[in-house]
């Protein structure tokens, strides 16, 4: 196993290349999740000895047990700011018919289904290993979220290296990625490179988005989706079991923390407001 990407932003093992260890636990990230891709930050944590191993033995009880109820409260409680919805007509002259629409919603849904998982269950490891990591536990007020039905397992577009974008595309990537971003605009979230497919989709998305960025209403949202992670992840830190002897566990810790603190809290926001504003 020693093919590593080179068009991710962090060294990280692609799932073509994990085999042993990384490539049964990729299966079962993606069996757990109800997904066909693994993202960037357990491919991250496979290059490192003993993560990745460490941090889904901690993550897995609370990915089928008490995070699936936190992450539904989060997606149905952001508070997005206004958008106004995309137009069936908006969206058919730049050229996204029914199909490419179809499929752009499947993206959307991937990821809205498992950003706030991610964010609830990588808040709970900080909380329960990071001793910088928030330490309080104020409870949201949690409803009835138990009837979340997950999005259908579907195969993904490919998710192209930016490497391969054209220029004008590859910019356009990069400063999408930097709205609601405040410190560590490195990390290029996987869902652009997805709906890099459908260029003119990108397009009309930063439309909305530079607004939002400016007035600083996405560093709100994404501020309130970190606070929301960090609560629901204290919450839940005591159920995990595990330890991580024998470990250098800073480097891990440092990795976690940089996804989470990120793109994981920044795309959960980002994500919802563009689905939200995207019609079926």
């Amino acid at each position: 196993m020693t093919d590593l990407t080179q068009s991710d932003p962090v060294p990280a093992i692609t799932e073509q290349a994990a085999t042993g260890a990384a490539a049964e636990i990729f299966a079962d990230i993606r069996s757990t999740l109800n997904v066909e891709v693994v993202n960037l930050v357990w491919r991250h944590l496979a290059t490192m000895p003993g993560a990745l191993e460490w941090v889904w033995g901690s993550l897995k009880p609370l990915y089928l047990g008490s995070a699936i109820t936190h992450a539904e409260y989060v997606r149905k409680n952001l508070a997005l700011p206004h958008t106004p919805p995309l137009s069936h007509d908006a969206l058919s002259a730049a050229g996204i018919d029914a199909v490419a629409l179809s499929s752009i919603r499947v993206i959307l849904d991937s990821y809205q289904h498992t950003n706030a998982l991610a964010l609830v269950c990588f808040s709970a490891f900080l909380a329960r290993f990071d001793r910088a990591a928030p330490t309080r536990a104020v409870v949201p007020p949690v409803g009835d979220e138990s009837s979340y039905v997950p999005p259908n397992r579907v195969v993904l577009p490919r998710l192209i290296p930016i490497a391969e974008m054209p220029s004008p595309l590859a910019r356009l990537v990069h400063e999408l990625n930097g709205f609601g971003e405040d410190s560590d605009p490195a990390l290029v979230a996987s869902m652009y490179r997805h709906l890099a497919h459908w260029p003119a989709y990108l397009a009309l998305i930063r439309t909305f988005l530079v607004p939002l960025h400016e007035s600083g209403k996405l560093s709100s949202l994404v501020g309130a989706t970190r606070h929301l992670g960090d609560e629901f992840g204290a919450l839940i830190a005591g159920e995990i079991s595990t330890t991580a002897l024998r470990l250098e566990i800073e480097p891990i810790l440092n990795a976690v923390r940089r996804f989470v603190r990120h793109p994981i809290a920044r795309m959960t926001g980002v994500c919802a407001l563009i689905r939200h504003a995207t019609p079926r």
